[in-house]
């Protein structure tokens, strides 16, 4: 089973900006799919944004969409979010997903926090 590190997490005051990396060691299978989800204080982890190893194209949700953006390094075997223009709703602990024909596998996760 591949496994998955964030790093890059942190406190930052409203409009600023992070950047979320996530490295995949383990066996070399192909990954489908590489993404963040996150989890806020109180709610359920959902979905932010997702990339597809066959197209590269990104996805993101509305309410990140022209302040985040997704990419990943095939080579490096990576995923990388950029957090800019952050505001007090995207506080939560972030965590990179891979999937891959052995299933899905989760980072640790690291936590996000936006103060007003």
């Amino acid at each position: 089973q591949v496994q998955l590190e964030e790093s890059g997490g942190g406190s930052v005051q409203a409009g600023g900006s992070l950047s979320l990396s996530c490295s995949m060691t383990g066996p070399p299978i192909p990954t489908v799919t590489l993404g963040w989800f996150r989890q806020a204080p109180g709610k359920e982890r959902a979905v932010v944004a997702y990339i597809d190893s066959t197209s590269n194209s990104g996805r993101l949700i509305d309410s990140v969409k022209g302040r985040f953006t997704i990419s990943r390094d095939n080579a490096k075997r990576s995923v990388h979010l950029q957090m800019n223009n952050l505001v007090p709703e995207d506080t939560a602990v972030y965590y990179c997903y891979a999937d891959t024909q052995e299933g899905r596998a989760w980072g640790q996760g690291t936590q996000v926090t936006v103060s007003s």
